[in-house]
């Protein structure tokens, strides 16, 4: 994609406020986008965070009453749920370079660097991995709004919800995981939806890019 293709699609994604329940998104291009989501960077490419792709119409149903009662997550097709791990471990950290170790060879210097990881990570407050882990998860968003805009797929984020009801719902923390970011995908009911005609608004870049040389 070029750089004008990528401005213009920015330009044309918006939060979209009502979405057609009549149409559902390509799994097709559901995959394409999850694919962005694995292929985000992260710290020390540990991934510390799980998606979660909710199509089920109860479990939606459940979720939105504890989201702002946002019509998005029922109305769209799918509900992406990422949730970041809830601390840093010695076997999550082990996994990760296990997984290295598999796929790339023995590499000594690799297996030093996560030592020294979890000799940073492990003494820390929980909530202050749980913290850096979400950070991680939302990298992954923007790439996973990007490509959905790319794709043109209608998508809105939402911080606006009770995390602890949807990780009972979804059963995240017997997972070690905890809901921190909710992405509905479906396609704009343009009649409906009373932002779509509204110009979208930004900082000029005059007033947000400083630049040092």
């Amino acid at each position: 994609m070029t750089k004008s293709t990528l401005i213009d699609k920015l330009n044309w994604r918006y939060a979209t406020k009502k979405m057609d329940p009549a149409k559902p998104v390509e799994q097709d291009k559901v995959d394409q986008i999850v694919e962005a989501v694995r292929m985000a960077p992260t710290s020390s490419g540990t991934q510390p965070f799980e998606l979660f792709v909710v199509t089920n119409p109860e479990i939606r149903a459940q979720i939105r009453p504890h989201a702002w009662d946002q019509a998005q997550i029922t109305e769209g097709s799918h509900l992406l749920v990422f949730a970041a791990w809830d601390n840093y471990s010695a076997d999550r950290i082990d996994a990760v370079t296990q997984q290295m170790t598999d796929e790339r060879g023995e590499i000594p210097m690799l297996n030093q660097y996560y030592e020294n990881l979890k000799a940073n990570y492990l003494p820390r407050d929980e909530q202050v991995n749980h913290d850096h882990a979400a950070r991680q998860a939302y990298i992954a968003l923007g790439f996973a709004l990007a490509a959905a805009a790319e794709l043109e797929v209608d998508s809105t984020p939402m911080e606006g919800f009770d995390p602890a009801k949807v990780d009972e719902i979804l059963g995240l923390r017997e997972k070690g995981l905890r809901s921190v970011v909710l992405l509905p995908l479906g396609y704009r009911q343009e009649e409906g939806d009373w932002l779509l005609p509204m110009k979208k608004v930004r900082k000029s870049k005059e007033t947000f890019v400083t630049e040092i040389a």
